[in-house]
């Protein structure tokens, strides 16, 4: 049984919207520098078409790329930083593996044991059936006592997860907030916590897209163009 198309009752072809998504979510632009280059090639929309695209489309991308993941190692480098949201300082806490893939994220008010914990357990149970081996942390203790929690709940008499709390150790995921830091620009600051979430979702997902870190696609960026248009095929 075919999903219902998410793009009817859309006025532009499927095409011109996942090409205003993907150019918005893969490069620095702005919802204005995304419409200026579809004018270019004669497509008049307005901003508020792009972003409404963006919240829609964004997720329905990461949800469909989600069977064509590849294994995440059991190797783990976990940290978190901070983003603007609706003027107030908010955490975005991500994991990933020793690869460099992407494995879990999750956006919190609050950096405390509580929001280390809720982020550890979702991400585990995203990968279900490989969980870590190591999850490399700087030296917040905050962490200590979640994967101590974890561990003793899967078995109270041994430590299925290592923790490694060297904070020169986690360089890589550090470099990758860099990276994702600069895709961002001055777009940092978001208008809500709904439209933060979204907008996180589509941009982790092209960047594993664009990384090959998922399965059956071709090198290069009409690899992901190619790759894009045959998630939504059946619709």
């Amino acid at each position: 049984m075919l999903r219902k198309s998410p793009f009817k009752h859309h006025r532009f072809p499927r095409d011109v919207i996942l090409c205003a998504v993907r150019w918005y979510l893969r490069y620095p632009l702005s919802y204005q520098d995304v419409v200026d280059l579809l004018a270019e090639r004669g497509i008049d929309i307005d901003r508020s078409t792009v972003f409404r695209w963006v919240q829609k489309f964004g997720p329905e991308i990461t949800k469909r790329t989600e069977k064509q993941l590849c294994h995440a190692s059991v190797d783990w480098h976990a940290d978190e930083t901070y983003i603007r949201v609706g003027r107030k300082g908010r955490y975005l806490w991500r994991a990933v593996d020793a690869n460099g893939q992407m494995v879990d994220f999750r956006l919190t008010a609050r950096r405390d044991a509580k929001a280390a914990k809720a982020f550890l357990n979702k991400a585990i149970e995203r990968v279900r059936l490989h969980r870590p081996v190591t999850i490399v942390t700087d030296q917040a203790q905050a962490y200590r006592r979640v994967i101590r929690e974890i561990n003793y709940r899967y078995d109270p008499h041994f430590d299925s997860i290592r923790h490694i709390d060297r904070k020169w150790r986690n360089n890589l995921i550090e470099s990758d907030h860099a990276a994702l830091k600069r895709l961002l620009g001055y777009r940092q600051s978001f208008r809500s916590l709904r439209t933060a979430k979204a907008t996180l979702s589509g941009i982790e997902t092209i960047r594993t897209i664009k990384r090959g870190h998922i399965h059956h696609k071709q090198a290069g960026v009409q690899g992901e163009i190619l790759f894009i248009s045959q998630l939504f095929e059946a619709a």
